[in-house]
């Protein structure tokens, strides 16, 4: 019991440090997307809603102390991702499982499930992030995505307008990415989880 309880602490921290991964890349390259919360969704898949809130919390606390002070404001956005995250993995988890209850989602199983699965996700966290760009930063953050946000301001769009419709499609297109690289890691970390969980037993 100490041992699994161990390993899904070290899990959760490594998930942690995946979302720091994933951002660092993002802002260095200054893309439209995060890839800030693979870790939350990964957390969320293996563990549940309520353990898919602890890397993006950890995340947000490291990134915004050494990296992107602006994480520390979209914390929110990731608790509310990991909250979601596991309640879309829950609702799509296979009927009848060996071993882990979501064992049996991948890439391949997901199929078209993958575009719902990815706006159920995205939505309620576009709502936090867009109240969050508009109101607390005037549409201008860290991210590659302030540059849309920007262009269709300077085309005519309100400024609070121009973020949610921003916000909204590089959050959806962010989460899909995010999404497809959990279900291509997640058998596999599942077979490994199987392994060490088994050895611990014995």
């Amino acid at each position: 019991m100490n041992a699994n309880r161990t390993l899904k602490l070290t899990t959760l921290a490594l998930c942690g440090v995946l979302n720091i991964l994933g951002g660092t890349i993002a802002l260095l390259l200054r893309l439209p997307v995060y890839l800030d919360s693979i870790g939350t969704v990964l957390a969320a898949a293996l563990f549940g809603p309520v353990a898919g809130l602890v890397p993006g919390l950890i995340s947000g606390l490291i990134s915004g102390m050494t990296s992107d002070v602006y994480a520390f404001y979209y914390i929110p956005v990731q608790l509310v991702i990991g909250l979601f995250a596991g309640l879309v993995f829950y609702r799509l988890r296979p009927a009848k499982a060996a071993g882990s209850r979501r064992e049996g989602l991948s890439f391949r199983s997901m199929g078209r499930k993958l575009f719902p699965a990815a706006l159920a996700i995205s939505l309620p966290g576009t709502v936090v992030s867009s109240t969050i760009t508009a109101l607390v930063f005037g549409g201008i953050t860290s991210s590659g995505s302030t540059v849309l946000v920007q262009l269709f301001h300077s085309l005519g769009m309100n400024l609070t307008l121009s973020v949610c419709v921003v916000q909204a499609l590089t959050d959806f297109a962010d989460r899909i990415i995010v999404l497809a690289a959990v279900l291509v890691l997640l058998p596999a970390v599942q077979t490994v989880f199987g392994s060490i969980t088994s050895k611990s037993g014995r």
